[in-house]
């Protein structure tokens, strides 16, 4: 989006102030900026490493931060708003759209660092993931949440876990100075393609969401390098990616290896995730398998996150669902963990022949099915990163495994101690020249028994609302059942069931 006139500008705050409630209860805004806030997936609570200061509010702690989970299972620890819901914007998968005639609101510096630190107190929340719609002009809506953490950190001495959205199109200047005050920022990518955004999203580009992801990494090694010990020194910045690191022989070199303090930033010390939006547009798994490939290689992102498209306005330019694709993102989620972690290439998993994955097996099973040359592995003399490739073998248990045989030869009970899905792994294994069972190494044999053990999974993944964790909170009425009355309530409380 071009800079805004002083004139335009203007008028657009006019224009905006008229249509924002501000006279609304802080309840009330909290009810609509939490839920205009949900649709954004990319927030997480970990990676930071802050001890709490006499003085202040909390703390960060990268490997022990406490989840609560809602009761469809999403992970849930941060306060989690939109500072307003108001936008010059007008991406046509967007809810907050400035050509939809919805409720619109704005919190001020104060309510935000009010809602924060109460929640907080009350134990409800251990961090805030703020975001925003564009209100007036980028520079304008960045210059509002620096404000507000600003005053969160020095005024209120909080010192949690702060994630933030960048603003696409705002000044490099603030880029920098929220980077000094939050653990995680984010820009989001939205779609893969330049022609995607140009169709769905026609204020934002690529430059403008590329250049302050390339901005927040470059002063994120800048930060880190300034901050090495003499003697200590860490890998050079094209290294240190999470794609460079997961590589099997160098994991393994490491598993024996005495380790180093790691070394935190100050700007931005948790890193940058971005998230892509999956069904909008008709890009393949494979291309976006890729994309997200090169943001780790080249941006050295912590997280892409998959947001599966939820229909929410009615466009044209749309795709006409129902149901969001929440298999395919599952799948994406998948393979992503497989690039971080396993040492897989975005090529070994897809390829142009084969654009998409199969929606019935995990990409890690699939890929082993369509290489059974390459199995069974012997697990008493597999590299680390032949294990990492065996389904039902994982990170850890990897880890264990190289650990574990070098004072002892292990057999099947020792592997299922260790950890490893035996049900998945057996087909891929053997242990002192045996299979667990015999078996035939067929390929459709095989596939036929992984469809078995993954069926129930996979439906409760497309039909989220069948199968569930019950809760005494949530407000639900199963069919031919009352609800519960305040005598009811009262007495599950107080645990007179």
């Amino acid at each position: 989006m071009t800079a805004l006139s002083e004139e335009g500008e203007a008028a657009t705050r006019v224009k905006m102030d008229f249509r924002i409630q501000k006279e609304l209860p802080l309840e009330r805004k909290l009810e609509i900026l939490s839920d205009a806030a949900k649709y954004d997936v990319s927030c997480t609570s970990s990676g930071a490493d802050r001890r709490g200061r006499k003085g202040s509010l909390g703390n960060a702690v990268a490997p022990g931060i406490c989840h609560s989970f809602a009761s469809d299972g999403r992970c849930i620890s941060l306060l989690k708003i939109l500072y307003t819901n108001e936008c010059v914007f007008d991406c046509k998968y967007c809810i907050n759209r400035c050509s939809n005639d919805i409720e619109r609101t704005a919190f001020t510096p104060d309510e935000v660092c009010r809602l924060t630190v109460e929640f907080y107190k009350r134990n409800y929340i251990e961090g805030l993931f703020l975001s925003s719609g564009v209100w007036i002009s980028p520079n304008h809506t960045m210059e509002l949440l620096c404000q507000t953490i600003r005053k969160l950190r020095e005024e209120f001495g909080f010192n949690g876990y702060i994630h933030v959205k960048t603003i696409p199109g705002a000044s490099p200047e603030l880029v920098e100075k929220l980077g000094f005050l939050a653990d995680r920022m984010s820009v989001n990518l939205e779609l893969p393609t330049s022609e995607g955004l140009r169709r769905l999203a026609p204020h934002k580009t690529r430059r403008t969401i590329l250049t302050p992801m390339k901005q927040i990494q470059t002063m994120i090694y800048a930060d880190q390098e300034k901050k090495a010990l003499p003697g200590g020194r860490q890998l050079p910045a094209f290294a240190r990616s999470p794609v460079a690191l997961q590589r099997p022989e160098e994991t393994e070199r490491k598993l024996f290896a005495p380790r180093k303090p790691k070394i935190y930033s100050d700007f931005v010390p948790a890193g940058q995730s971005t998230q892509m939006i999956v069904g909008a547009t008709p890009e393949s798994d494979y291309h976006m398998v890729m994309v997200a490939q090169a943001l780790y290689r080249n941006y050295d992102l912590k997280r892409v996150f998959y947001s599966a498209y939820i229909s929410l306005n009615h466009d044209s330019s749309l795709p006409d669902t129902e149901k969001p694709p929440l298999l395919r993102e599952h799948r994406l989620y998948q393979a992503d963990w497989l690039m971080r972690f396993y040492g897989f290439r975005a090529e070994e998993l897809l390829s142009e022949e084969k654009p998409d994955f199969n929606v019935y097996l995990d990409p890690k099973c699939d890929w082993a099915i369509r290489h059974l040359e390459n199995f069974p592995v012997e697990v008493n003399r597999a590299s680390y990163g032949e294990l990492l490739r065996v389904p039902g073998i994982g990170v850890k248990s990897a880890q264990r495994i190289v650990l574990a045989r070098r004072s002892a030869r292990l057999d099947f009970p020792d592997l299922k101690k260790i950890g490893v899905v035996l049900k998945r792994a057996l087909y891929f294994i053997t242990c002192g020249g045996r299979m667990m069972y015999p078996t035939k190494i067929e390929e459709d044999y095989i596939t036929r028994r992984m469809l078995e053990c993954d069926r129930k999974k996979n439906w409760q993944i497309e039909h989220p609302e069948t199968y569930r964790q019950l809760s005494l909170f949530d407000d639900r009425n199963f069919a031919g059942a009352d609800p519960p009355g305040s005598e009811e309530q009262a007495a599950v409380l107080s645990g007179q069931f």
